[in-house]
């Protein structure tokens, strides 16, 4: 399916009352199909979320987004975390899903994340244009990733290995 149909099947889920209400997240895969992208959150998850969210504001400023939908290779990919730019909100706004993705996107571990899965999405963010991706481990561990692969430090000057709890 070509990328200008999975957005408008993303935006036609999105828009759907009959899913609108649905107690997980969904993804499209690249043939546009629904997929269940979501395993029971636990509070250790949603902690993660907010007080990264929180972190690259207060570093970075820009904006953070919490499950925020992008279009890669892959279909459209739900990251638990974003951080935008103010120069990629001036162009991409708050369009669903993102045909490009932020800068950083953040996959917070659940306990039913494969390692093939996190780091699939890892590759697909970055192909889909992010500066960096990350995975938080629910004890604060972060690995960081570019286009060449694991990072020791971030590009972006956070220092971020262990996270606080």
């Amino acid at each position: 399916m070509d990328a200008a149909t999975l957005v408008e099947t993303w935006r036609e889920v999105v828009n759907s009352p009959h899913l609108r209400d649905l107690p997980f997240r969904l993804e499209l895969n690249e043939a546009g199909k629904v997929e269940f992208a979501m395993s029971p959150a636990t509070n250790r998850h949603s902690y993660w979320q907010f007080r990264i969210g929180v972190m690259l504001e207060r570093a970075l400023g820009g904006e953070a987004l919490v499950e925020c939908s992008i279009l890669t290779g892959k279909g459209v990919k739900v990251a638990d975390v974003v951080w935008c730019s103010p120069a990629f909100l001036a162009r991409h706004g708050y369009e669903t899903p993102y045909t490009q993705a932020p800068e950083l996107c953040v996959e917070v571990t659940s306990p039913s994340n494969t390692t093939d899965e996190l780091n699939e999405k890892v590759r697909l963010y970055l192909e889909a244009g992010a500066v960096e991706a990350w995975i938080v481990h629910e004890d604060g561990v972060v690995e960081l990733y570019g286009s060449e692969g694991r990072r020791r430090q971030s590009v972006f000057g956070i220092a971020v290995a262990p996270l606080g709890v």
